[in-house]
């Protein structure tokens, strides 16, 4: 069937047809429409997240609150006094067993801010005074003598600084420093590097010295005791310090440990007739202990240095504890000329200065005493400096313990710049003459 076309429209005046036939709307109004239309949305938007913005405001002013007032509840629930108690197993977590002082175990609750890996066992823990729940975690217990030297404390000794001790040095190094730096040598021969070393020999000799340099020419953390400070009052303290010694270094390794006098709590043992030497005897047990605990890739090397070898207890001196023992004698005539020269570098010696002289002396002497003199020769010098007559000369004579029996200071015009160290022919050999003059 055919489709009929509509009929035209009669002729019309255009002004008559317009108003009869709508026509459509232009692009520039339809793109105007939806720009208003948009930018009204806009503003409902931006209206509504104004309002969420104070609300959120709102809800962190109440969250603040609520947060000062947890702290001070948490802060009042630690509040001293605490009850002390030793952890003993989790339960839950929220729950836990806890031994109490008294010997009593408890069914705690413990605090939500408590970090759970914390609790370990035997770990110290407070408990509220009321209604013992776990409040808090105390840090391991270490004595307040025991302490590790930082960087910045660690000893500026050099061995430049030690006269003489060449052997002492070498062996020293093969058996601390080396195994620290370059333990890579060790495991390319098949041997293990010594665990332990022991510094013997009589007092004065630079056997802390020499413990020192090694500390300051090596990266490892220093730790240095005495060991009379190991003995203490309560029983049972003594053997704990010696843990925590040993539990410090091995938080902190490569580290050296340090004991000076050992021979204070390392004599031989005997039947002990007091609690005193029952304790001290513990206490040497827990160091051989400790000492076999240790494994080479630990990293803590042990030094210990006595003035009293031929007392101390064979068990500690075996192999596998302290593997070398080095002796440090008084010098001999090199060795005598080498601290010389060390002691008096700084000093200004005269022309007429010859440490030849001092050094061909028999007298059997030390380090310390040699360091000793030339320290009193420039007291003498200081205190005359200060106190003399400017346009005089004052002879001033003094003792001195070993070798220093008579000092005569000779000063002129108020000031020395030279100081001349020479031995009186017509003196006992164990009699030192000082002299200090100026340059005109």
């Amino acid at each position: 069937m055919a489709i009929e076309s509509p009929s035209p429209l009669p002729h019309l005046h255009p002004h008559l047809l317009s108003s009869i036939v709508p026509t459509s709307p232009s692009l520039a109004d339809i793109e105007e429409g939806d720009l208003y239309t948009r930018l009204k949305t806009l503003e409902r938007q931006l209206e509504f997240l104004d309002i969420q913005e104070e609300y959120v405001k709102e809800e962190q002013k109440n969250l603040k609150r609520e947060l000062l007032r947890a702290q001070q509840e948490v802060k009042r629930i630690q509040s001293v006094p605490l009850v002390i108690g030793q952890f003993m197993e989790m339960v839950d977590q929220n729950n836990g067993i806890v031994g109490s002082t008294t010997g009593s175990n408890y069914y705690v609750r413990i605090l939500s801010t408590i970090d759970r890996e914390l609790l370990k066992p035997s770990a110290s823990v407070a408990l509220h005074r009321h209604s013992n729940a776990l409040v808090d975690v105390l840090p391991p217990e270490a004595d307040s003598s025991i302490s590790l030297l930082s960087q910045s404390e660690k000893p500026d000794v050099m061995y430049n600084d030690i006269g003489g001790c060449d052997i002492q040095k070498q062996e020293i190094r093969e058996a601390v420093e080396l195994p620290l730096t370059h333990h890579e040598l060790y495991k390319q021969i098949g041997i293990d590097p010594p665990r332990g070393v022991l510094l013997y020999g009589p007092p004065g000799t630079g056997k802390t010295m020499l413990a020192k340099a090694v500390a300051h020419h090596t990266t490892a953390a220093f730790i240095r005791v005495v060991g009379s400070e190991f003995v203490q009052k309560y029983l049972g303290e003594g053997p704990r310090m010696v843990r925590d010694v040993f539990r410090l270094a091995k938080e902190n390794a490569p580290a050296i440990i340090f004991i000076d006098e050992i021979d204070a709590i390392a004599t031989a043992r005997f039947d002990a007739q007091t609690g005193a030497d029952r304790e001290v005897q513990r206490i040497l047990m827990e160091l051989l202990n400790q000492m076999d605990g240790f494994d080479q890739t630990v990293n803590v090397k042990v030094i210990m240095a006595t003035n009293r070898a031929d007392t101390l207890d064979p068990a500690l001196l075996r192999p596998g504890r302290l593997d070398r023992k080095i002796e440090f004698p008084l010098p001999d005539r090199r060795q005598k000329r080498l601290v010389f020269q060390v002691c008096t570098a700084k000093m200004n010696l005269g022309d007429e200065v010859d440490l030849e002289d001092y050094v061909s002396r028999p007298d059997k002497i030390s380090a310390a005493e040699i360091a000793a003199i030339c320290q009193e020769a420039g007291l003498h010098a200081v205190r005359k400096n200060r106190f003399a007559n400017r346009h005089g000369c004052l002879a001033w004579m003094s003792s001195m313990p070993v070798l220093l029996e008579r000092a005569v200071i000779w000063m002129s015009n108020g000031a020395f710049s030279k100081t001349e160290v020479s031995m009186s022919k017509s003196r006992p050999l164990n009699s030192l003459e000082i002299l200090f003059a100026s340059v005109g």
